[in-house]
C-alpha cells in the first residue's frame, strides 16, 4: 500500500511580494514566507523599516530584499512589479483605519482608507496577477482582510466597507484566474496586538469589550498569521481558492 504524503509546505525558488511589510502583520508575513524558502520582497513608504527587516531576515538565513514604494502611487508600483517579477506569491498588507462614527466621517477619512485598503489592494493584484498571466506560471494571492469583512462594528463604517469590498475581490478575482492555476483568497484577523493595535487597545473599557467578543479569550499576536499565511502560500492548499480563513478566535461564530 501506498501511504499519502501531505503536500510540502516549503517555497522555496518562489519569489514573494508582501506590502506593508516595515512592521506588524506584514513583517510576520515576510518572515514566515523567507523561513519556508521564498525569496521575499518587503514594500514599505519608508526604507528604515523594511530595509532593517530584510537585513534580520537574510540574518536568519532567509532570502530578503526590501522595495521602497508608496502603493497609492500606481505607475511606481507597476514598474516596480514588472522590475522585479514575476511573483509567485503576493501578500497584500498595506491597509489603514480612522475609527470614527458615521456622523464624524469625512471625505478625507473615507477616501484615505478605501484608497489603501480596497482600490491599491486591486491594482497590486492586477499587477502580480497580469505578470503571472504574461509569464504563464501558477500563483497565490493572499489578500489581508479582517473578520470585519465579515461582520459589523461601530466607528468601523468605512473600514468594513473596504474590507468587505476585498472579500468580494477576493472571491470574484478567484472566479476569474482559477483557469489559470493563480489561486486568491483572503485571511481574515480579529485584534491583532500590532503597534497600531496595541494604542488602541491601551484602552481598558475598549480592550475589555474587544475580549469579551473573542471566544478564545484573548487578542492575537502576529505569530497566530503566519502559519495561514504559509498554507495558504504553499502547495498544501492547492485545492483552496475564493476563501477566507478566519483567524479570529471566534469572533463570528455568533
Amino acid at each position: 500500500m501506498e501511504v499519502p504524503k501531505t503536500p510540502s509546505f516549503r517555497l522555496d525558488r518562489r519569489r514573494a511580494l508582501v506590502t506593508g511589510a516595515g512592521r506588524g502583520i506584514g513583517l510576520a508575513a515576510a518572515a514566515a514566507l523567507a523561513e519556508h524558502g521564498a525569496h521575499v520582497h518587503l514594500v514599505s513608504r519608508t526604507e528604515a523599516g523594511i530595509t532593517e527587516a530584510a537585513e534580520a531576515i537574510r540574518t536568519d538565513g532567509g532570502s530578503a530584499k526590501p522595495l521602497v514604494l508608496d502603493v497609492l502611487d500606481l505607475d511606481e508600483m507597476r514598474r516596480m512589479v514588472s522590475e522585479n517579477g514575476p511573483f509567485d506569491i503576493l501578500i497584500n498588507n498595506a491597509g489603514t483605519n480612522r475609527p470614527k462614527t458615521m456622523a464624524e466621517t469625512t471625505e478625507d477619512d473615507f477616501d484615505t482608507v478605501i484608497d489603501l485598503n480596497l482600490r491599491a489592494a486591486y491594482f497590486v493584484a492586477q499587477a502580480i496577477t497580469n505578470g503571472l498571466l504574461a509569464a504563464e506560471k501558477p500563483g497565490s494571492v493572499i489578500n489581508i482582510s479582517s473578520q470585519m469583512g465579515h461582520v459589523g462594528g461601530p466607528l468601523r463604517t468605512v473600514y468594513c466597507s473596504s474590507k468587505w469590498g476585498l472579500e468580494g475581490l477576493t472571491k470574484s478575482l478567484a472566479m476569474e484566474l482559477a483557469p489559470n492555476g493563480i489561486r486568491v483568497n483572503s485571511i481574515a484577523p480579529t485584534f491583532i496586538e500590532t503597534p497600531l493595535a496595541k494604542e488602541m487597545l491601551k484602552d481598558a473599557e475598549f480592550s475589555e469589550a474587544v475580549r469579551s467578543k473573542i471566544k478564545l479569550g484573548r487578542t492575537g499576536q502576529v505569530e497566530d498569521l503566519m502559519g495561514a499565511i504559509v498554507f495558504l502560500a504553499s502547495d498544501a492548499s492547492a485545492m483552496i481558492t475564493g476563501a477566507s480563513l478566519l483567524v479570529d478566535g471566534g469572533w463570528t461564530i455568533g
